[in-house]
């Protein structure tokens, strides 16, 4: 359990399982089987091999609309969720992946939807609806034979994540706090004839040593690795004059997603002048996007309203304009216009959102990109900056 002087983990508890049942009740929903560990974790305040268990499917929580949650955990781990006003019960997971149970799959699956079943005919009603945020087929066909409605959970759970409590701002305030202190950690080390690994590896342990988790990406990247964007970090050996660009990625302190992005000058080189127009670009469409996102704002409106790309930066583009963030990159996700058509979607931005504004600039067949990242909440008083850590203004 986390204990943070000025934190009431309760009260963050309180309001996120409030929020399940809420959108439960909204769905006509009996209840909800969360499997994704970062769910579980939403909702109940309990975690165990968060990493491990994304692959894993050894523990899952029951959530009704109204009774005892229950949680299903890892063999051995009943006693780490002691102490937890969340949960009433706690039980031996069963498992049915192949890892788990080899040729017995489904006979597992059979014996974990038995289990479901009985605790949906303790709440009653007649024909029950169930929400599941992960739907293997073994499950599914259990479920389906007992003639129990399944419906997907991972809309409800989006919403409910979307909007934070004020307890909850004040952490993810602390975890993006840590975060910064991080980021300046590697600032000062950054010198030619480091690896990107090098790099990289001190921001990873610096967030470990403040009370974080790990980091959900590798993107940490060097000189012409910048661009095009997502290249993986590399034992690529940095250079005097390097561009050097990174997206944190990190699970913080408290669990929260610390997602900042910044691009800084290795070694003591002037900037060149591409150098200075790839930044001036990606700050300009930092700025002026950030200032759009305010209480009642459309999510396609921010696609029409969003800084417009020169041409000569739309095919490299990042995947979008802004998205939100949370214990995770979360709903909602803003798109450039040229990605509307296939994936976008409507919406509305609402007071205790966080949605990070993203930027990349980086033109085909050219040398180097930027990128740069921010997180922000967004209040009644307009858009407000999440991340101290400030932009290299140097490098205009």
């Amino acid at each position: 359990m986390d204990t943070v002087v000025g934190l009431d983990h309760a009260a963050i508890r309180g309001h996120r399982l409030n929020r399940v049942r809420e959108g439960l009740a909204a769905g006509d929903l009996n209840a909800a089987v969360l499997l994704d560990p970062i769910n579980v974790r939403y909702a109940t305040g309990s975690r165990n091999m968060q990493v491990w268990t994304m692959h894993h499917v050894m523990r899952y929580a029951f959530i009704p609309a109204a009774g005892p949650v229950v949680l299903f955990d890892y063999p051995g781990s009943l006693h780490l969720s002691d102490g937890l006003e969340t949960i009433e019960q706690r039980r031996t997971a069963t498992g049915w992946d192949h890892f788990a149970s080899g040729p017995r799959s489904q006979d597992q699956a059979d014996r974990w939807a038995d289990e479901i079943n009985a605790l949906l005919v303790e709440q009653g009603g007649g024909s029950p609806r169930l929400a599941i945020d992960r739907a293997d087929l073994p499950i599914v066909r259990a479920l389906d034979a007992r003639r129990i409605t399944v419906l997907d959970a991972k809309p409800m759970m989006s919403v409910a994540r979307a909007i934070k409590s004020d307890q909850e701002i004040e952490a993810m305030r602390c975890s993006l706090e840590a975060c910064s202190q991080s980021i300046a950690a590697m600032r000062e080390d950054l010198q030619p004839g480091l690896t990107e690994q090098q790099v990289l590896g001190r921001l990873i342990s610096e967030n470990v040593r403040r009370g974080g988790e790990y980091p959900e990406t590798r993107l940490l990247a060097s000189g012409p690795r910048t661009n095009p964007w997502y290249q993986e970090t590399s034992n690529r050996t940095l250079q005097n004059g390097d561009l050097l660009a990174f997206d944190t990625d990190l699970i913080g302190p408290h669990g929260f997603f610390t997602d900042v992005s910044r691009t800084w000058l290795v070694g003591d080189r002037r900037p060149n002048d591409h150098q200075r127009r790839l930044y001036e670009l990606a700050l300009e469409q930092l700025q002026h996007n950030i200032e759009l996102l305010t209480v009642g704002t459309g999510f396609l409106e921010l696609t029409e309203k969003a800084w417009k790309l020169p041409d000569d930066y739309v095919a490299n583009r990042y995947a979008e304009i802004a998205h939100g963030a949370g214990l995770s990159v979360e709903y909602p996700i803003i798109y450039y216009p040229q990605d509307v058509e296939a994936s976008g979607y409507d919406g509305v931005l609402q007071e205790n959102m966080v949605i990070c504004a993203e930027s990349y600039i980086g033109a085909e067949h050219q040398p180097e990109g930027v990128k740069l990242e921010q997180p922000i909440l967004i209040t009644r008083n307009g858009p407000q900056p999440l991340c101290d850590y400030p932009c290299e203004y140097d490098l205009l």
